[in-house]
């Protein structure tokens, strides 16, 4: 098997292109930023705009494509997210419809992407600093959950925060709290810390997307804001069309992960 970690990331876009790679993409491009995706028409654009100002922690944004461009021009160079993120979904209407890994059918010319940082970008700094990644270590996808915490609307958007969760010792957790909290870009410090049910999470072992993870005795569970939030929004708000990333399955960009760094 090809070690994804340590390939640059125009190969492996060119490998999902080709669909070579369809899985998720923790621990791929090492040092290199991921990023959510989420595509409306134009006429929904400003608005879902005005909800990532509003919710930066979930949204941190780090590119919005021209209307009817499909390349994000500031994180990557040569790059179509029509193809080179290893499976999307599509929302009509709110209805999650169904899940492919090329969506050139359903590009319309006053479509505008937006990519958003992605927390599988501070799994390098994490891991550099000896902190386990339960996900990696068990070859899944992280494990992601709606919850309590209302995002802030903006026009037609609102909805509950996703969170993606992370095992650990306690001290590991405070040493990750330390490195995220300077990477503001990629969803910043977590949002909680322990008791699932405090922000509506009632069982931990059931992710709403992606997969369930072992939590050793003494490990405390992490939660950090997330970019699957806008399909959560999706639901709730009901845009024509949605199409995102598929949970876990990310748009690799050229940028630096110190490049995101406010050290």
């Amino acid at each position: 098997m090809k070690d994804y970690a340590m390939i640059s990331p125009v190969e492996i876009r060119e490998l999902i292109r080709k669909q070579e790679i369809t899985g998720p993409t923790a621990g791929m491009s090492k040092g290199f930023a991921q990023a959510n995706l989420v595509i409306l028409k134009k006429e929904h654009a400003f608005d879902f705009l005005l909800f990532c100002q509003r919710n930066p922690k979930p949204c941190p944004l780090l590119d919005v494509t021209e209307p009817g461009s499909f390349h994000p021009s500031k994180i990557a160079q040569d790059a179509d997210i029509r193809k080179d993120i290893p499976k999307y979904r599509i929302y009509k209407d709110g209805v999650y419809t169904e899940e492919v890994t090329d969506i050139t059918e359903y590009w319309e010319d006053d479509m505008v992407g937006f990519l958003l940082g992605c927390s599988f970008t501070f799994e390098t700094p994490m891991l550099e600093n000896g902190i386990p990644i339960r996900h990696i270590e068990e070859n899944c996808n992280v494990p992601m959950y709606k919850t309590n915490i209302q995002c802030e609307k903006a026009g037609m958007f609102e909805g509950p925060t996703v969170v993606s969760m992370r095992p650990m010792s306690p001290e590991d957790a405070i040493r990750a709290i330390q490195i995220t909290t300077n990477l503001p870009g990629v969803h910043g410090a977590p949002i909680h810390i322990g008791d699932p049910s405090q922000i509506g999470i009632q069982d931990i072992s059931k992710p709403n997307f992606g997969d369930a993870v072992t939590i050793k005795e003494g490990e405390v569970p992490v939660f950090w804001a997330c970019g699957v939030t806008p399909q959560a929004v999706a639901m709730e708000s009901k845009p024509s069309i949605m199409i995102t990333h598929a949970p876990g399955h990310m748009f690799i960009s050229d940028l630096k992960d110190r490049e995101l760094s406010m050290l």
